[in-house]
């Protein structure tokens, strides 16, 4: 049987063949992959933009540089990468997610809402997506809105605490206290941590 390659010799072995042969997108985004899973942040940035220098089609490329720029916290960055990943590809619903959420940190909340639904359009799983899309709603001041969007989620993962959450948060803002409170505890049960405070504004709608 034959022994799996490690990190650092398939690194090597991909910067071997780019010494040979600088333009391989193919190469570059192995490269940028193996970097990434090292933790070689900086490093796998641009071993992804020489792959998507040299590959036009290759969104696969842009789709990695906006999980790194998340991940240092760039989210002008993440919108830029995911801008040309779905240019490439339009079809590619976590693409318009993760604008989404990308513009909901920077408070653009009406491209926000925009992205979103055009994921949720192109796949109508994404959990993610439905639940960024009720704090969308929440940031703009749409509460009948974040109320059905957040109905949505828990109909489709109703095991989600944060979507529950979210929802309870849309029905309090909306004076249902009562919906509110079973929200809450529903994103307990299943494992969100309920901010102390929203805890503490709920606890006059309990019945004792």
């Amino acid at each position: 049987m034959k022994k799996p390659q490690d990190a650092e010799s398939f690194i090597a072995e991909q910067k071997r063949i780019l010494a040979d042969n600088p333009e391989c997108a193919n190469s570059s985004y192995n490269l940028g992959v193996a970097l990434m899973k090292e933790g070689r942040l900086d490093e796998a940035i641009e071993a992804f933009n020489d792959a998507v220098t040299n590959s036009g089609r290759m969104f696969e490329g842009y789709v990695n540089l906006g999980y790194i720029f998340f991940k240092k916290g760039r989210m002008d960055k993440v919108i830029e990468a995911n801008l040309r990943a779905i240019e490439i590809e339009p079809r590619y619903a976590r693409g318009y997610a993760n604008l989404g959420f990308a513009y909901l940190q920077l408070a653009e909340t009406d491209k926000a809402i925009e992205a979103l639904e055009k994921a949720i359009e192109l796949n109508p799983k994404i959990a993610q997506a439905w639940n960024n899309l009720t704090n969308a709603y929440l940031q703009k001041g749409d509460i009948d809105k974040a109320i059905e969007t957040g109905e949505k989620l828990v109909g489709l993962a109703p095991d989600f605490g944060l979507g529950h959450n979210n929802l309870a948060v849309a029905y309090y803002h909306k004076g249902e206290y009562e919906k509110a409170v079973r929200h809450a505890d529903l994103a307990l049960s299943n494992g969100f941590e309920v901010h102390p405070d929203f805890l503490e504004l709920l606890k006059p709608h309990r019945k004792s």
